[in-house]
């Protein structure tokens, strides 16, 4: 949208609070933010030198359009800012690094519940608890329900009528001990749901509640002489006391807290999340973030609770923060709704409980250092890497290879592929396709360049850092292209071969001859490795673009044929073979055809 279409934009914009997203000339949502007053907020943005720091300058000069929505009040607007936040992710908000693969322990709502760790949330009903980043401390956990409470672990749909019928048989786990055996009704619907209102408190760390109420039911079991039934109880409070004693103690007060804390260091940050019940810390997460940047830390820790909190179920009625953030109200108004009674936002600031607050902070630094270590241990090249740096004569390791292949018949449906080997590894998540769009005909080394081209500018755009190590499928021809651009583009420095597929000979810019590598070097093996991975990815890709083609040019050329028919004749005969060789009165018969489209569908597919 040009300048003068955001200016008119912009007066439209109502003074009420919402959300806006701010969006790229593709229309993907770049940012996603929450204002008390959306014009106000938006013109801010939009202001010549609006803006604190060089990331927002980068961000707006991607910005091409914006969006808003109005809510009722500010805490709507939080409510949905964090939901566009997690579905989208935007390229410039803070998020949580790889939320979706942390575990949580699910409550499944059946009339007899199963409880199990899943990495997929299904909002059916079910209850979650989590996320935990911690896999050892949740499988213990775990171990712990599947000892103490016989829950059944079983996938059966166990129903009523399924019991009277006698659909399912017991199983090993109830002669074990470890099920109440639902399936074939010997515990009934209301004292299974006590059994698994016990499991919810001790997930919870509530066990200054459960443990007297077991001690309660034991003795009254004991004295209507259930003995049977009272030693089971007396396991569990064992068990529970056992588990327990592992537990570190807060030393504070029986209240339920979550306790957030931030450290930064550069781009990188890291949030911790510690839950303490009746005073006891029963799990700790902790979240890399990614965007982080240059903010400052309350506007992490803050994307910190906001996206938590979104992700889990139960809200304790205290959190406490390592520092102030922005919106506190909002957020506290936001959980008391949802949690449906008053949840306080604390900053500790002496006592115990700054002491409390302390150690997650100090956690936090510690996980971030951590971090880091790891990505720095993780920099030592392999042993392959190291072998190609010698080999080839480069100034560092090539820790990321890029490697391009062009694939056509005759220059029919010409497209490129990119792939991407880290530390000798591929990294399929950044792998591209490409079509060629601006060479007709046969032209390899004009299509080489323009790929590279394409690549190497969008690298620039998003300021991203450059591979290690370019690499072209081909002998001089295609890397004098390949180079030809670097250097249009001001990257001379930008280290470039090119791999020859017949006798496996490596090219390098300024060499008029092919450099000497030997044949059994782990380095030579590693390019012919990306070079093969390369062409698989081009060739799979020229497939399915030669295979929609000529798809398209049998059927959809027949007057009379659109896509339902289409796809209603493949259902029908399952490929072209079986629809030509199929009576006319059968393709006819085919929901959505006549006889007239029958014909000239046969007439079309005559060899």
């Amino acid at each position: 949208m040009e300048i003068s279409g955001i200016r008119e934009k912009l007066r439209q914009v109502p003074q009420l609070p919402g959300v806006y997203l701010l969006k790229d000339e593709t229309g993907k949502i770049l940012y996603v933010g929450k204002a008390k007053t959306l014009r106000n907020r938006l013109r801010s943005h939009f202001k010549p030198g609006g803006g604190e720091d060089f990331r927002h300058h980068r961000m707006m000069d991607r910005v091409r359009d914006f969006e808003w929505i109005v809510t009722d009040s500010e805490v709507e607007a939080l409510i949905l800012e964090a939901n566009f936040v997690k579905e989208h992710r935007p390229r410039y908000n803070v998020n949580l690094k790889d939320d979706k693969s942390f575990p949580y322990i699910r409550l499944t709502n059946e009339p007899y519940p199963r409880v199990f760790i899943t990495r997929k949330i299904v909002r059916d009903g079910s209850k979650y608890f989590g996320p935990y980043t911690d896999v050892g401390t949740l499988r213990m956990l775990m171990a712990a329900i599947r000892r103490i409470f016989p829950i059944r672990n079983c996938g059966l749909n166990i129903t009523a009528e399924s019991i009277s019928q006698k659909k399912n048989r017991i199983c090993l786990m109830y002669h074990i001990r470890r099920c109440g055996g639902p399936c074939e009704g010997h515990v009934s619907e209301e004292a299974y749901a006590e059994q698994v209102g016990r499991v919810v408190a001790f997930i919870q760390g509530r066990d200054d509640e459960l443990l007297p109420e077991l001690e309660k039911k034991m003795k009254e079991m004991a004295a209507h002489q259930r003995f049977e039934e009272a030693a089971e109880i007396r396991d569990q409070i064992r068990g529970l006391s056992l588990f327990r004693s592992r537990q570190k103690v807060a030393e504070l007060d029986a209240e339920d807290r979550d306790i957030f804390a931030v450290a930064a260091e550069g781009p990188d940050a890291c949030g911790v999340a510690f839950n303490a019940r009746n005073g006891k810390i029963i799990n700790r997460s902790h979240y890399f973030m990614e965007n982080a940047g240059s903010r400052p830390l309350s506007e992490v820790l803050y994307s910190l609770v906001e996206q938590y909190y979104l992700r889990t179920d139960f809200i304790p009625g205290q959190i406490f923060l390592s520092e102030p953030v922005p919106d506190a109200p909002q957020i506290s108004a936001w959980l008391s709704r949802k949690a449906e009674r008053k949840v306080a936002i604390h900053v500790p600031s002496r006592g115990k409980k700054a002491g409390l607050m302390a150690m997650a902070v100090q956690n936090a630094n510690l996980l971030l250092k951590e971090l880091l270590a790891q990505r720095e241990a993780g920099g030592q090249a392999s042993a392959s890497v190291s072998c190609l740096q010698k080999d080839l004569g480069l100034e560092h390791p090539p820790m990321r290879i890029e490697a391009f292949d062009i694939s056509n018949i005759q220059g029919s449906e010409p497209v490129a592929s990119l792939v991407v080997f880290e530390n000798g590894k591929p990294k399929k998540s950044d792998y591209r396709k490409y079509k060629i769009k601006t060479v007709q005909g046969i032209d390899d080394f004009a299509m080489m360049a323009e790929v590279v081209e394409r690549r190497m500018t969008g690298l620039l755009k998003d300021q991203a850092a450059m591979p290690d190590l370019l690499m072209v499928d081909g002998g001089k021809g295609q890397l004098s292209a390949a180079k030809e651009v670097l250097d249009r583009l001001g990257l001379s420095d930008q280290p470039v071969i090119g791999l020859a597929k017949r006798l496996e000979e490596v090219f390098k810019p300024g060499f008029p001859d092919p450099q000497t590598v030997p044949k059994s070097s782990p380095g030579l093996r590693l390019l012919q490795q990306v070079r093969d991975e390369a062409h698989r990815f081009a060739v799979t890709f020229h497939r399915s673009l030669r295979s929609k083609r000529t798809l398209h040019s049998a059927l959809d050329d027949i007057p009379g044929v659109g896509e339902k028919r289409r796809n209603a004749l493949l259902r029908a005969f399952g490929s072209m073979d079986g629809i030509r060789s199929a009576p006319v009165e059968a393709v006819a018969g085919v929901q959505g055809m006549n006889r007239k489209t029958a014909e000239a569908v046969k007439k079309a597919l005559e060899p």
